[in-house]
């Protein structure tokens, strides 16, 4: 959802507060969409602290559901959201992003509230989920999740040393 800011950048000191919805029912990472558990309405702060320093406060609460890193069911991921931004809409998005100031969610004079949440969540987006500590995972073979059930698929690993003489046998095997 975007927002206004013509409003708030008219007076020096001014104030204003507003809740807003996230229009999103899916987080795009960017190599993979997750759906959205659930989604707190962002309680926006936006204050113009001195000759159009824009500052932006935001506070909600963002659940993503993720793959278990090793059984892949999905494991809902809460993002608690506690964003503190300043914006100088004196300088162009050019001198802005050379300064490294992450403000692709400032278009002309508006405030694009789901991207920068999208930001936020990429920024504290976690390395590896998995469901509980001591997740089996899935069995390589027929993929069963180990978690529910158990295979009879024959899991013992060869040593990869013992390649060459595995090799050796097999050409004399008898058929």
């Amino acid at each position: 959802m975007r927002v206004s800011l013509v409003s708030v950048l008219s007076q020096e000191g001014r104030t204003e507060q507003r809740d807003v919805e996230l229009t999103t029912d899916v987080f795009d990472s960017g190599i993979e969409q997750y759906p959205v558990a659930e989604a707190t309405p962002i309680h926006l702060q936006l204050t113009h602290t001195r000759k159009q320093v824009l500052q932006i406060a935001a506070e909600g609460m963002v659940a993503v559901w993720i793959p278990c890193g090793r059984c892949l069911d999905p494991v809902r991921v809460d993002f608690p959201l506690h964003i503190e931004r300043q914006v100088d809409m004196k300088k162009t998005p050019e001198e802005r992003a050379q300064e490294l100031d992450e403000t692709s969610y400032i278009q002309e004079k508006e405030l694009d509230v789901d991207q920068l949440v999208h930001n936020e969540i990429l920024i504290h987006w976690p390395m590896r989920v998995l469901c509980k500590e001591d997740c089996k995972g899935i069995c390589s073979h027929c993929g069963a999740n180990l978690n529910r059930e158990t295979c009879n698929c024959d899991t013992t690993e060869a040593d990869p040393r013992m390649a060459v003489i595995r090799d050796i046998f097999s050409k004399f095997k008898e058929v």
